[in-house]
């Protein structure tokens, strides 16, 4: 029985050194490609394991020279104060509890969109631990209601957020944007269909020095709502390289491509 269970363990952790590897590795790519520009939108799928993994590497990397990093997070507005109260904690019971109480993380119907997830609150955690050892970090939401004016009105609300958000940037500070792919959009792709008839969110930064990176995976799954929100597969693809996008009419900047994406371990209700 010993002799299993220290076998399992070692699978799970050779499983999660893995994956902060690949964490590593794509975060580096990033890196080279985003240089210098102040704005990195991230458009992923949500509810994955791998995604905040990511987020916290490219914080960690961003912030290692003392510049301060803003991560802002597509959850409410109004979780906000209680991010910064947690990131200014000790990171007890306690602060969990307020954290983790708030409506956001408790919701109680079929939309459990993947964004309320024990992995981004263990992302959380990481970057609260980076701040307590000295880092400049600042996590806010940015997200609006989308009943109050549809889709193309939440949007354009994220945006002005966002914008406001930017234009408050300290001195040599770098804001990270983690979203859904199709916020992420530089311009609403050709051919469209009617649900997507609108302006995505980073069409509205263009002219800040926005860099969008498009989130993909060779293979996996992540979770998604369509009439009902459930695990959904990935179309499998042979392994590539990243692909940089200049041209005018470009969706992202940047197509990245994560060894495997899995479904991380939604907040129970």
């Amino acid at each position: 029985m010993h002799s299993i269970f220290r076998w399992t363990t070692a699978l799970m952790l050779a499983l999660g050194m893995a994956v902060t590897a690949h964490a590593d590795d794509t975060a580096a790519q990033i890196r080279q490609h985003a240089a210098d520009h102040r704005m990195l939108v991230l458009g992923e799928f949500h509810g994955t394991r791998e995604t905040p993994l990511l987020v916290r590497q490219l914080v960690d990397d961003y912030s290692r020279d003392g510049k301060p990093v803003l991560l802002a997070l597509e959850l409410p507005r109004a979780e906000t104060p209680t991010l910064r109260d947690y990131l200014a904690s000790d990171g007890g019971a306690a602060a969990r509890r307020r954290l983790h109480g708030r409506a956001f993380w408790t919701v109680h119907d079929d939309q459990h969109d993947g964004r309320r997830s024990r992995d981004m609150l263990g992302m959380i955690e990481d970057l609260r631990a980076l701040k307590a050892q000295g880092r400049v970090i600042d996590v806010v939401g940015y997200d609006v209601d989308k009943s109050d004016g549809g889709n193309q009105a939440r949007d354009d609300r994220m945006a002005a957020e966002l914008r406001r958000l930017y234009r408050r940037l300290p001195d040599g500070a770098r804001m990270l944007v983690l979203t859904g792919n199709a916020h992420a959009m530089l311009q609403r792709p050709a051919g469209a269909p009617p649900e997507m008839q609108t302006q995505p969110m980073a069409s509205a930064l263009r002219d800040l020095d926005i860099y969008s990176v498009r989130l993909e995976a060779l293979r996996g799954h992540f979770w998604g709502c369509m009439d009902r929100c459930k695990a959904l597969a990935l179309l499998e693809r042979p392994a590539r390289a990243p692909e940089v996008n200049t041209h005018a009419g470009r969706e992202y900047d940047l197509w990245v491509w994560m060894p495997q994406l899995s479904v991380g371990t939604l907040v129970d209700p």
